[in-house]
């Protein structure tokens, strides 16, 4: 069969953020779940296709036109492309030969260039799509579209979208099933001929479409526009109300007594606010309810396919007795996800919420939830807050991926949900972790990044005042007045940026400009002076918080001027240390970086012995 793209529908436009990662997700964890033996989780439906079926000369191959769906469609054949290369390279031939029969047709043919294609693209996407799905290999593909950079351009000229996409799923390919230089892939105790045909079976079981073939009185275009209607979605919340309260109903339980003491508050404005996850906006129920079946199940949950995941969950699992029971949960647990995301200053969630919060790390809120259901005291909260702020923070400072995340929570979860919710059992945990995207630096990789990072490069604003807010409240004693900020607090350089005209090296020249130390002897000390300086700028040791900006005028001050201001203006105890250095040099900046070290050790330690 071939699927033809008509003339009129429009070129390929799908892209990388929008849809090739989402569809790369999916993809990634169906074949997680069969390396893992969970062959029972509900199919991905990948959408609809609809195909206006045309009469075809006998002496050629059947063919259908795609009336919808052809972005979709063409961009599983560039992913099988992919996927069969990867196959190859990794000498499963056999599998290969496999794949490529869901791309390219067999047998005889009256036009072998075109009917020999399986989909066959709009005429101005046929060249590269032809390159893609025909090359034999990345590297082949490669040599057809090199990279081209322009002159003086600091990126290379983007090649045909086909093209790219290709060398992203081929890229995500190699990474999952070969890994890196310091994460194994999974299921690595396996051969790589095994694992790849696991994977190929989730393709072909597990991920689904529905095709709509019309007949020869249907009004495509009306189908058409019916299809890509814009109406007002059901969020998951409503169709889970419906699918719980039904099946009260079919089990003599009162619907309406289950209502109003159960689940009328998820009816509530609360829940129906949107915030920001990834790409999209999802509503708060839609998150709390994503993180409820994590935290039950351990497994990551697809927030798009929350009603399937949780209808498969009660009908395969069983989990509950009863609907009452149920509902009980889910508006216990509710209240306690409302703990985390609107937590308040007397709760004992509040430091790990709101630090959560800070850096972002929602990926943590299915083991937070498993833990609030354990009835554990403030005490083991405050443990549990310390390590899992010292984990998360400590990787953020050194640099480390947070992009397992998901995956190391979720373990986490499975793990104390097996054994004991304890701050030692988490803990420990932790430590036991290794590899570059799961350990718990050590105290010296700790250090090392916390005198030599480039805070911005490395860290976002909130984390960077976050971390300096905890350090603040080190200073705090019983003899020190408190200091509200109601405010929001700004990040202080205390050397400047532009110290170049007020703050002379420590010989008393002057500093370099970039185009000075470009020309300069390597060996020269102007040079030298200058490059340590800009080195240490951006350290933690030269930044502060202060409740207000300075006038700009008096920031890039000298230090003579500015070390007054910052005494008068700035009133945080960390600020109002400063008194204690007469100079501010590249000496003064390690001196108070290995000050504020010894301060982070103690307040996110690695170990408790």
């Amino acid at each position: 069969m071939r699927l033809d793209v008509p003339l009129f529908q429009r070129q390929y436009v799908w892209s990388r953020e929008q849809q090739w990662e989402p569809l790369w997700e999916d993809i990634e964890r169906k074949f997680i779940e069969y390396l893992e033996g969970r062959k029972d989780a509900p199919v991905h439906f990948l959408g609809a296709m609809v195909l206006d079926q045309k009469q075809t000369p006998v002496t050629h191959v059947e063919k259908r036109q795609v009336i919808d769906g052809q972005q979709r469609l063409t961009t599983l054949q560039v992913f099988l492309a992919a996927f069969r290369n990867f196959c190859r390279e990794q000498d499963a031939d056999e599998l290969a030969r496999e794949c490529e029969g869901y791309t390219l047709n067999k047998g005889m043919m009256a036009d072998l260039e075109t009917e020999r294609f399986k989909v066959w693209p709009t005429q101005l996407d046929r060249t590269q799509f032809v390159h893609v799905v025909g090359t034999p290999s990345r590297a082949a593909l490669e040599v057809v579209y090199p990279l081209v950079r322009q002159k003086y351009a600091r990126k290379a000229d983007p090649r045909p979208r086909m093209v790219e996409a290709y060398l992203f799923f081929h890229s995500q390919l190699h990474e999952f099933f070969l890994g890196t230089t310091s994460e194994p892939p999974l299921a690595a105790d396996q051969p790589i001929t095994a694992r790849l045909e696991e994977c190929f079976q989730a393709l072909r079981n597990a991920l689904q479409v529905v095709v709509i073939d019309l007949e020869q009185d249907d009004d495509a275009q009306v189908i058409f526009e019916t299809l890509n209607a814009r109406g007002e979605p059901l969020l998951p919340a409503d169709l889970l109300r419906n699918f719980i309260f039904l099946r009260a109903g079919r089990a003599g339980e009162p619907q309406e007594e289950l209502y109003n003491e159960y689940w009328r508050a998820f009816d509530e404005a609360f829940w129906r606010k949107e915030i920001r996850q990834g790409r999209l906006n999802r509503p708060r129920s839609d998150l709390f309810m994503q993180h409820f079946l994590a935290s039950r199940q351990a497994v990551d949950v697809p927030a798009k396919h929350l009603f399937v995941e949780y209808k498969h969950w009660i009908e395969r699992q069983k989990p509950f007795n009863s609907v009452r029971e149920e509902l009980a949960v889910l508006s216990r647990q509710g209240a306690d996800f409302r703990r985390l995301i609107e937590p308040q200053q007397n709760d004992p969630l509040f430091p790990l919420a709101t630090f959560l919060d800070r850096f972002d790390m929602s990926t943590a809120y299915p083991l937070l939830l498993a833990l609030m259901d354990s009835g554990l005291d403030d005490a083991e909260w405050e443990g549990l807050s310390e390590a899992l702020e010292s984990y998360v923070l400590r990787r953020a400072v050194c640099g480390l991926t947070n992009k397992n995340y998901n995956r190391i929570f979720l373990s986490l979860t499975r793990n104390l949900r097996r054994g004991s919710a304890t701050a030692v059992s988490l803990r420990q945990n932790l430590l036991d972790m290794t590899g570059e995207s799961s350990e718990w630096p050590s105290d010296n990789a700790f250090a090392h990044a916390w005198r030599t990072i480039h805070v911005y490069q490395t860290l976002q604003n909130p984390k960077i005042v976050h971390i300096f807010r905890r350090l603040n409240d080190t200073y705090a004693s019983t003899k020190s007045e408190g200091v509200v900020v109601n405010g929001p607090l700004t990040v202080e350089h205390i050397l400047p940026q532009k110290w170049l005209d007020h703050w002379p090296l420590p010989n008393g020249s002057r500093g370099m400009t970039l185009g000075e130390l470009w020309e300069a002897a390597p060996d020269d000390p102007r040079r030298l002076a200058t490059i340590r300086r800009n080195n240490l700028l951006q350290t933690i040791g030269n930044l502060t918080i202060i409740a207000q900006p300075l006038n700009s005028a008096v920031s890039n001050s000298s230090w003579s001027v500015k070390k007054p201001e910052l005494l008068v203006h700035a009133l945080l105890p960390i600020t109002q240390q400063l008194y204690k250095f007469e100079n501010w040099d590249e000496d003064a900046i390690e001196t108070r970086s290995e000050q504020l070290l010894e301060r982070a050790l103690q307040l996110w330690p690695r170990d408790r012995r």
